[in-house]
C-alpha cells in the first residue's frame, strides 16, 4: 500500500480508477447524510410546537453563552486545537467525505490556494492556483518577517520548479507568465520548506476517491467543527503512514458537508510550525504554461 505525504493513500494504492457507479454511490451517501442533518435541524424540541419561540435564550442566557464563547475562542487560539469534542473515530459519512476530498479538487480541475510556508528565519506566502488535472501550480512568493530575496513568481510540477525573482513582486501572479527571466531547477524532496510545501499542495488532488474503509482502520479521526470563511466544516486528521509509525494526525483537513477541502495543515518534521494551505482565498486563474515550454496533460 502506497501512501502520499498528505496522509491519504496515493494513486498507486488503487490500481483501477473507480467507475461512475462507485463515485455516484459515495456522492449519494454524503448527500443522504446531509439531508438527515437538515431534517434534524428543522425539528422542534419535544413537546413544543415548531412555531413557538420559548426555546430562544433569555438575555441572561445569551450573556452567559457569549462569555463562554469568548473563553472557548481564547482556549482554541492558545491550544491550536479545532474543537472540544474530539478526537474520536470517523463516522461512515465522515470517512466518505475524507475519502473523496482530494477527488473533489480533481473534479474542480483547479483551486485558488494560499500556502503559508514556515521558516526559522521568517516565512513565505505563496498566492496562486493549482491545476489538479495537469499537476502544475503557479503563483507569487512573498517573504514574511524576512528580506525580499525569495520574492518572485514560481511555477512548479511534481519534479521541477521554474522561478522568476522579482524585487517588487505583485500581490497576485499575472495571468500570463512573463516570457523571460525564468530559472529552472529540480523540485527538492528534502531540505527546502518551500519545495516541500509546493509538493504537498500538488498532492491534494487525486483522480479517484481514496478507500473510505481503510481511513478509520489506520487512525484517521474527527477532531471537531469550525468555520472557515463563514463555511461550517468538520476537522479531520489523516491516517498513519504504514512506513512511518505514529504519524496519524500529522495532516489535518477542514472539510465541508459535500467533501470539499477548504484548509489543510501539515506538520513537517524539520520546521517549527506546520504548513497551512487555504483554498478559495481569491479567484482561481487557470494555470498557463511558461512561454517555450510544453504543457503537461
Amino acid at each position: 500500500m502506497a501512501w502520499s505525504v498528505t496522509g491519504l493513500p496515493s494513486a498507486a494504492a488503487s490500481p483501477r480508477r473507480p467507475d461512475g457507479v462507485v463515485i455516484e454511490r459515495m456522492n449519494r451517501r454524503v448527500s443522504a447524510s446531509n439531508r438527515v442533518r437538515s431534517v434534524r435541524a428543522r425539528q422542534a424540541p419535544p413537546g413544543r410546537p415548531a412555531d413557538r419561540r420559548r426555546w430562544l435564550p433569555s438575555r441572561r442566557a445569551t450573556a452567559v453563552i457569549g462569555i463562554a464563547a469568548v473563553a472557548v475562542a481564547v482556549f482554541l487560539l492558545a491550544d491550536g486545537g479545532s474543537g472540544s469534542d474530539g478526537p474520536r473515530p470517523l463516522t461512515t459519512d465522515e470517512a466518505s467525505r475524507l475519502a473523496i476530498t482530494r477527488f473533489r479538487n480533481y473534479q474542480a480541475q483547479g483551486r485558488a490556494v494560499t500556502i503559508i510556508v514556515p521558516g526559522t528565519a521568517g516565512g513565505l506566502t505563496v498566492t496562486g492556483s493549482v491545476d489538479y488535472r495537469r499537476k502544475v501550480g503557479y503563483g507569487v512568493v512573498h517573504g514574511t518577517g524576512r528580506d525580499k530575496s525569495s520574492d518572485g513568481l514560481v511555477q512548479w510540477t511534481p519534479t521541477s520548479a521554474h522561478v522568476r525573482p522579482m524585487t517588487d513582486a505583485p500581490a497576485h501572479a499575472p495571468a500570463s507568465p512573463p516570457g523571460s527571466g525564468w530559472y529552472d531547477r529540480p523540485l527538492l524532496s528534502s531540505g527546502s520548506a518551500l519545495d516541500t510545501s509546493l509538493s504537498i499542495a500538488l498532492g491534494l488532488g487525486g483522480d479517484r476517491p481514496d478507500n473510505a474503509e481503510l481511513l478509520p482502520q489506520n487512525g484517521a479521526a474527527w477532531r471537531g467543527r469550525e468555520q472557515v470563511d463563514g463555511r461550517r466544516v468538520d476537522v479531520m486528521t489523516g491516517p498513519s503512514s504504514p512506513d512511518r509509525s505514529a504519524t496519524a494526525g500529522n495532516v489535518r483537513y477542514w472539510i465541508g458537508s459535500d467533501g470539499t477541502m477548504y484548509r489543510v495543515r501539515v506538520s513537517v518534521g524539520s520546521q517549527p510550525e506546520p504548513v497551512v494551505i487555504d483554498f478559495d482565498t481569491h479567484k482561481y486563474v487557470p494555470v498557463k504554461p511558461l512561454p517555450g515550454t510544453t504543457p503537461t496533460r
